[in-house]
């Protein structure tokens, strides 16, 4: 199942049932695991660690040494989850000291000509669409849905079930269960086509779009909307996870929409 024109280092651990297409190459320290389709001309440096029934288009360049001045020749890793798909050209650079790795997780979909920088951690089941560019330090939590030719900035942080409108300018935080876009990056609404998809109930996306109203649509500041918040609504663990994340984020969240 590997090509006689690929090139694999003989030191690269590959798994059963494992196809590797012509003209591409494997580097040593490597690990691919089972059921993995790897095309033509692709090139995964050492570092990488490759899940199971992974599918990594032509062009694609996995584990290349971070774009980042400090690095300095550390051992890191780049990880791709079980069932993940990585489409043409997608470029994801290794980690540094600050995380020892870049990570994708299982059952996503990160389309062509992406970029996930050093120490990017991508959660599961996330859709990353064409051209997106990831800087260092990104994290993207579970079930997140980046809209194409999207920037984010390094160290942001985008919560579980986002949606962020293609083409936007990701510079603050955007929290979990919402919509994302125009420019500056807005809020525009709760994600509940995605929930729904997701599983939340109804009621549960009701609670969801009553705690944004407070944060970002009766315009008061966002401190005391998150002490109403807390006082006013019943305790949940999307309550509570809406609130953590916004208190700590150090980049700061998005606006409300006016």
């Amino acid at each position: 199942m590997i090509h006689n024109l690929s090139s694999v280092h003989t030191e690269a651990r590959i798994g059963e049932n494992v196809t590797i297409d012509p003209f591409t190459m494997i580097h040593q320290d490597v690990e691919i695991g089972d059921g993995t389709w790897i095309g033509s001309n692709v090139t995964i440096y050492p570092g990488a660690r490759i899940g199971k029934n992974v599918r990594i288009f032509p062009g694609a360049v996995i584990s290349a040494i971070p774009q980042d001045l400090k690095f300095d020749g550390e051992e890191t890793l780049a990880i791709v989850g079980d069932n993940t798909t990585i489409r043409e050209c997608v470029t994801i650079n290794r980690g540094t000291k600050d995380k020892f790795k870049t990570e994708v997780g299982s059952n996503c979909l990160i389309m062509a000509y992406s970029h996930l920088a050093h120490d990017c951690i991508i959660g599961n089941q996330v859709i990353i669409a064409n051209g997106v560019q990831a800087a260092g330090h990104v994290t993207i939590q579970d079930g997140a849905r980046i809209g194409g030719l999207s920037a984010i900035h390094q160290f942001g942080l985008v919560g579980r079930n986002v949606m962020i409108e293609g083409g936007s300018m990701v510079s603050k935080d955007v929290p979990p269960f919402i919509k994302a876009g125009r420019y500056p990056l807005t809020y525009e609404g709760v994600n509940a086509v995605g929930l729904r998809r997701s599983g939340f109930s109804n009621e549960k996306i009701t609670e969801i779009q009553d705690i944004y109203r407070i944060l970002f649509i009766h315009n008061r500041n966002l401190s005391k909307s998150l002490e109403i918040v807390e006082a006013d609504m019943e305790a949940s663990a999307e309550r509570d996870e809406i609130l953590s994340f916004i208190r700590n984020s150090e980049r700061g969240v998005l606006k409300g929409f006016k």
